[in-house]
């Protein structure tokens, strides 16, 4: 980038394209920025350096009781599967692993067993 910092979603966006995730749109979902495949929101943006990720509900648990510090949820998002990440203390591997678990849980099957992405970088 020349002189201008990047935003947190211009990090997810680049993180997501690296990753090589097919069939990524970008848009909104309740009115802040998103990302999707094939019209499905898989993450987006709740708010300045918080970061809406959907994933299993196990994962999730597992997640925020191994990495309280990345990882949470507000009494929102109890029961339902997706979870909180902290941006500012999320390196690139952990947020890239995040996307591609996330586009994993969204993504039709067909499309989902055709990616053979970095799964464990």
């Amino acid at each position: 980038m020349t002189g201008k910092q990047e935003t947190d979603f211009e990090r997810i966006v680049r993180l997501a394209q690296a990753a090589g995730l097919p069939e990524v749109t970008l848009g909104t979902s309740c009115g802040t920025p998103a990302l999707a495949v094939r019209g499905k929101s898989f993450v987006r943006m709740k708010e300045v350096g918080i970061l809406v990720a959907m994933c299993a509900l196990e994962e999730k648990e597992m997640l925020i009781e191994l990495a309280p510090d990345l990882y949470f949820e507000t009494d929102h998002y109890k029961g339902w599967p997706a979870m909180l990440v902290r941006l500012g203390v999320s390196s690139d591997q952990d947020l890239t692993q995040r996307l591609i678990a996330a586009w994993r849980q969204k993504a039709p099957k067909r499309l989902a067993a055709s990616f053979d992405g970095p799964d464990s970088l």
